[in-house]
This record gives structure tokens, C-alpha cells and sequence, in this order.
């Protein structure tokens, strides 16, 4: 019998490799695939603003990048004993104000090159609310635990969102016309703004990331909502809050993301690095043995013939840990 409905999601073409370089920004979704991708050696860069849900965020955060904006004191909010900014997550908040802006100014450093030599830019929208500062409707990217009433709560029309999104593109294919760009919106379900607005809001993304994926080329949209959602349908697959997919969930969505956006080549070769990873982070009963001696020699060898047949890897690491592990 078949317990669930399956998703045929094409594969993407180019797919990804480990010569390419990603960069991933958005929801807390978007660390899963960030932290899998980093995990197994892919050059990844994730969220130098921090964790963002709405697209007027994401977008913002991408366009600063592009332009290597420099941020000022006058960026800067003092709230609870913290300096803060609006458009940065709470990583980067801190009681020295010197010292928040030089942790910003060298995330952003950091992105603009980086994003100009990206090949695959992922982009995981979690939520069509965004939060205008009450004062002057600015938006904001966290509320840091502001009073409520600092704030005005506004749901994008996919108008809006079009809009935002729209003009986003066309500046990362002038800044960078290399690039490709993942959509995928956050299965992650927003219980605090209710059900019924939770799926407003998600259904809003799907409408205005389908109608920019059809218009652009090198535009995908991988179905990790769906995934979740509509696959595997079941609370069981969620933690116990009920709104972020569990672990079983998550990796569901891992290997599904792997068949799809990766060769088999490129998914055998991640597979060897796995292992390799597992054997550095194995403790043995007793170190000196001959039996682990042995195993760590022969450890050190894969991993050198890897670095050998696949230069731009980085396994360093775990050549200098069989290394220095040998007595």
C-alpha cells in the first residue's frame, strides 16, 4: 500500500557541485541546508545578518550586500542594556556599541565578496509578516524584544512581495551574472500568528516565488513546504511545539534536496566525506593499539587521496587530526 503522496520535483540542471560556492539566507529553515552543505565541506556562507522571515528583510539584507553597505551608530538602537540593530539579528547585539558595528561591518565585508562570486544563492522565505517600526513605518528585520506597541504588524500583499523580490533579481544578475537562485519557503509553521493567517501568509510566498521562477531564467524553487506539508503530512514529523519539523522531518528534506539539486557523482563523493568525518570524530577504547594506529593510517591515506584527486576541497582538518592522532 502507499501511505502518502509523493512529489516529482525535477532535477536541476546545472546541478550543484563542490567547486561552487553557496550562500544561503533566510528563515531558520535555511540553517538545516546550510549547516548539512557546510557539514560535508561544500564553501558555504550563511545569514550575515542572522535569521530573517519576510521577504522586505531578505531583500534588504541582499541588497546591502551588494552595495558593501558601511553601517553607522545612527543604525543603531539602545534597547534592554544592548545596542542593536534593526535590520540584524539579536547574534550580533551587544553592550559595546564599538564592537556590534565591527561584528556588522565584518559580516558584510565578507558577503559582498562573497556574493560576488557565487554561484547558487538560496533563499528561504518563512513568513509574509513584516514589522514596520511604529515612528516612521520603517521595516524591521527583529523586534528584539521590544514593546509591542513600538510596532506596526503588516501582512505583503503578493504585490508587494513581487515588487520586492522583482527588483532584488535584477540587481544580483547586474551585480553578479553568474548567478543561480534556490527558492524554497520555510515549512516551518508560524503558530503565533494563528492558522488561518500562517497559511495566508505562507500561500502569499508560494504565489509571488512561482510568478519571479517563471519569469527569469536560472530561478528554481525547491519544495521544502511541500515536502513537509503535504508528503509526509503527519504530526508526528514535527517537535514538540507543533511548528518546526523534527529531525526524521528534516532529513527527509535533506536527502530529497540532495537528489535533486546534486549529480550522482557529486552525492557519491559527499557520501565519502561523510565517512571520513565520522572516523575523525571516532573515540577509541584505546588509543594507542595497534588495531586504531592502523585505522587512523588508513583514515589519513583516504583523506590525502581525496585532497589529491579533489584540490579544492578542504579536508585539512581531517588530515592534520589522523596526522597528529598517530603515536
Amino acid at each position: 500500500m502507499q501511505f502518502f503522496t509523493n512529489i516529482k520535483i525535477k532535477p536541476f540542471e546545472p546541478s550543484i557541485n563542490y567547486q561552487h560556492q553557496l550562500m544561503l539566507v533566510g528563515s531558520c529553515f535555511t540553517e538545516h541546508i546550510g549547516n548539512y552543505l557546510a557539514d560535508v565541506k561544500f564553501p558555504v556562507l550563511q545569514n550575515p545578518h542572522g535569521i530573517l522571515f519576510d521577504p522586505i528583510s531578505v531583500c534588504s539584507s541582499l541588497t546591502s550586500y551588494i552595495e558593501n553597505k558601511q553601517y553607522t551608530e545612527a543604525d543603531l538602537v539602545y534597547l534592554n542594556e544592548a545596542w542593536h540593530s534593526w535590520q540584524h539579528h539579536s547574534r550580533f547585539s551587544g553592550p559595546d556599541k564599538e564592537k556590534v558595528l565591527e561584528s556588522i561591518q565584518q559580516s558584510q565585508t565578507t558577503a559582498h565578496a562573497f556574493l560576488k562570486n557565487t554561484d547558487w544563492l538560496f533563499i528561504t522565505l518563512g513568513s509574509s509578516f513584516v514589522y514596520l517600526l511604529a515612528e516612521n513605518r520603517n521595516p524591521v528585520a527583529n523586534c528584539h524584544k521590544a514593546p509591542v506597541q513600538t510596532f506596526i504588524k503588516h501582512l505583503s500583499t503578493i504585490e508587494e512581495t513581487i515588487i520586492q523580490l522583482d527588483t532584488l533579481v535584477y540587481r544580483l544578475f547586474q551585480f553578479n551574472p553568474f548567478i543561480k537562485i534556490i527558492f524554497t519557503i520555510s515549512p516551518v509553521r508560524h503558530l503565533r500568528d494563528g492558522v488561518v493567517d500562517n497559511n495566508r501568509s505562507k500561500a502569499r510566498l508560494i504565489e509571488a516565488v512561482h510568478h519571479i521562477a517563471n519569469k527569469f531564467e536560472n530561478i528554481y524553487y525547491f519544495p521544502a513546504y511541500e515536502l513537509v506539508i503535504d508528503v509526509l503530512r503527519d504530526y508526528r514529523f514535527f517537535d514538540i511545539d507543533l511548528a518546526h519539523p523534527n529531525y526524521a522531518a528534516t532529513q527527509f528534506v535533506l536527502e530529497k534536496f540532495s537528489e535533486v539539486c546534486m549529480s550522482p557523482d557529486t552525492i557519491s563523493l559527499m557520501e565519502e566525506i561523510k565517512k571520513l568525518i565520522i572516523a575523525a570524530k571516532h573515540k577509541p577504547f584505546n588509543p594507542q593499539s595497534q588495531q586504531h594506529q592502523q585505522f587512523l593510517n588508513t583514515q589519513l591515506l583516504k583523506a590525502q587521496q581525496l585532497q589529491a584527486k579533489y584540490p579544492y576541497l578542504d579536508v585539512a582538518q581531517e588530515i592534520n587530526f589522523f596526522t597528529q592522532s598517530l603515536s
